[in-house]
């Protein structure tokens, strides 16, 4: 599935206290935008509250201007018992839409909570 026929789980356009001494976006305001839109991912995916245990692979392969909105993209990629594994990748819509640019992506654990916030399995769906 190539990211055009995919809707966006968040689409996001970054204010000027976004920015850094650069004139990119920091860091950090994509990093929180990702979670998000994986937390959306994997509470739909689980039926009920999740929480973020770990970030792997997180690349940054190009800056967000200040001009920029980004679409998150998200989907689950791996499974387990209580926790997924979920891509998440964000593109970067620049020049009034004209161009876009992948800028970022990771790979994002959410483990399934249960009623006292501990790990509770994942009932998969096939």
């Amino acid at each position: 599935m190539t990211i055009d026929s995919r809707e966006p789980i968040l689409r996001v356009a970054p204010r000027p206290g976004d920015i850094n001494s650069n004139g990119h976006i920091f860091g950090g305001w994509v990093l929180s935008q990702m979670d998000i839109a994986g937390g959306i991912v994997a509470g739909r995916t689980a039926k009920g509250p999740t929480a973020t245990v770990a970030i792997e692979a997180m690349t940054f392969i190009a800056p967000i201007l200040l001009q920029d909105i980004i679409s998150v993209y998200a989907h689950v990629e791996k499974r387990g018992r209580t926790s997924m594994g979920i891509r998440i990748e964000v593109i970067a819509d620049r020049a009034r839409g004209a161009q876009q640019v992948k800028v970022t992506e990771g790979l994002f654990t959410f483990v399934a909570l249960d009623e006292n916030a501990r790990p509770r399995p994942v009932a998969w769906e096939d």
